[in-house]
């Protein structure tokens, strides 16, 4: 089949493309950046995978990206607003596009991506429009899949690694949220659940969420960086007002490291719901931290990844 896949040169992204020509599909890789696409082309064989410059907020190239597409996948999400009302021309109107010119192209099938917290009713625009981005997907493709994963994990993520690396320069763990609660859940095992979800009729429609087989507080997640990396740090909590300020202040970077949005989806536990469908529905064990985080932190221990023979 042709596969077009919106954001398909992402951290996510990378996993499904290389399943999907795995399986022997043909892949339109659509996004803005088709150089950093260009190189998931060695994946594939020979022609196998495609990118195509498309932006889904713009009706035309996005018309052109899913022309001819039996499967359409939308992955592009946003952690920050660049300018004011991103989140809503990406999280919501561009994936309603998407998903509405899918259907007008005569896709079979339609996957979204959105996450554990979308919720119209939320304070935090970022979960609203997730929300908002999911309800435009089913008004306009009916049997569309969509995946709600918590906290994405592995070799590239920017959760583990991120705190990992301020372990590693500061002279202590700070906490920010420490009851919040997350279930951190591996990119591989989402992408199979993408696959998993395409090849299984009954999931037309649905909504799977996505989390690992252990829930951990975010200072849980801490100390467990902490002991992987060998790293003595006292933990202190940080002041509320002081984090504020910073949240503040940080959305003055073009890449801010915590924006006031976050710190309201920090507020609230990010795991899957109690009744939801997820990956046991898939057929799919899910891979704990333990299993997998080690191995890719091993560069942020102390003396690095030298093994000190036994005396």
């Amino acid at each position: 089949m042709l596969v077009t896949v919106f954001g398909g040169g992402g951290f996510i992204g990378r996993h499904i493309v290389q399943r999907l020509a795995a399986a022997g599909h043909s892949i339109r890789i659509a996004g803005r950046d088709t150089e950093r696409a260009a190189r998931l082309c060695t994946m594939g064989g020979v022609g196998q995978i495609t990118p195509i410059a498309a932006s889904i907020t713009d009706e035309a190239s996005s018309a052109r990206a899913v022309a001819g597409a039996d499967i359409v996948i939308n992955l592009v999400g946003i952690l920050f607003e660049s300018r004011a009302g991103d989140f809503q021309r990406i999280q919501s109107e561009g994936a309603g596009r998407v998903a509405r010119l899918a259907a007008a192209a005569g896709a079979k099938q339609f996957l979204h991506l959105s996450a554990i917290g979308a919720d119209a009713a939320s304070p935090s625009l970022y979960a609203q429009t997730k929300a908002a981005g999911e309800a435009a997907v089913l008004a306009a493709f009916p049997g569309a899949i969509i995946l709600r994963p918590s906290v994405v994990f592995g070799a590239e993520d920017q959760f583990f690694n991120r705190f990992a690396g301020l372990a590693a320069l500061l002279p202590f763990m700070p906490v920010v949220a420490g009851e919040t609660r997350f279930q951190p859940v591996y990119v591989g095992d989402v992408a199979d659940a993408a696959m998993a979800a395409l090849a299984d009729p009954a999931a037309s429609g649905k909504v799977f969420e996505l989390g690992g087989p252990r829930v951990m507080s975010m200072r849980q997640v801490l100390r467990y960086i902490l002991d992987v990396t060998g790293r003595q740090r006292p933990m202190i909590t940080l002041p509320e007002g002081f984090v504020r300020l910073q949240a503040r202040l940080g959305e003055l970077l073009p890449t801010p490291p915590l924006t006031r949005d976050q710190l309201i989806l920090l507020g609230k536990d990010n795991v899957v719901s109690p009744n939801a469908l997820g990956f046991q529905a898939l057929g799919i064990e899910p891979k704990a931290v333990e299993a997998i985080v080690p191995g890719y932190l091993a560069r942020f221990r102390v003396g690095g990844q030298r093994v000190t023979a036994p005396s």
